[in-house]
């Protein structure tokens, strides 16, 4: 029974920090405006391709982290180090209420919303990849998996994506809802909120970069 709980507290903690990074509320005005004249069977298809990839995105790099820490001679301080400069990046853009430059840019945005593309290149980019699973998300599964000493850790940590994953489907496919309800405003004051989170996150690995690094 104890374990049950460990492994609940475990899998609530990393859902909460890969959710603040994804922040899936805050790609919904980018879904709307890459999909605003598809109909509802079109927008939920491209929800669900979205969730997929997703989820592979991140699965495949958090199986293949610690091969790609030794093909690059990398350590995992030294990646936890420079991952939390990278989600600290984020955080501040977040904290301004705006989409993190390191995920997609203005330009990029206004790009896919104009250009005639697919269903399947508007799930994968620029929905999945980099807005919602970008190098703040990949970084950190990486790191996630690279930390953990259990086999029932590692379980955990795809367990997580693959619950992100769902998250990711249900948000974008009540998309215009959450707009209605939240609007523009209130996407803004949650996007604030995970930035603050991301915030704490990201100086958190910092220093536990900085200690393992340096045997503190």
């Amino acid at each position: 029974m104890l374990e049950v709980v460990e492994f609940l507290k475990y899998l609530i903690l990393l859902y909460g920090g890969l959710f603040a990074i994804t922040n899936p509320v805050g790609a919904v005005p980018v879904f709307l405006s890459v999909t605003h004249d598809l109909s509802w069977r079109e927008r939920r298809e491209i929800a669900s391709k979205t969730a997929i990839s997703v989820v592979a995105t991140l699965v495949v790099f958090a199986l293949l982290g610690q091969w790609i820490f030794k093909f690059f001679g990398s350590s995992t301080d030294a990646f936890a180090i420079a991952g939390g400069i990278l989600l600290f990046r984020m955080a501040l853009d977040m904290l301004s209420g705006k989409l993190s430059s390191v995920k997609i840019s203005n330009e990029e945005t206004e790009e896919f919303s104009e250009e005639v593309v697919t269903l399947e290149e508007v799930a994968i980019i620029p929905l999945a990849i980099p807005l919602i699973s970008g190098p703040g998300a990949i970084t950190t599964v990486m790191l996630y998996m690279a930390k953990s000493t259990t086999n029932l850790q590692r379980f955990a940590v795809i367990l997580t994506i693959i619950l992100i994953g769902i998250t990711v489907w249900f948000v974008l496919c009540s998309a215009n809802r959450i707009k209605a309800r939240l609007g523009r405003v209130g996407i803004k004051v949650m996007t604030r909120m995970m930035g603050l989170i991301l915030t704490s996150m990201a100086v958190q690995m910092i220093i536990n970069g900085i200690k393992g690094a340096f045997g503190l």
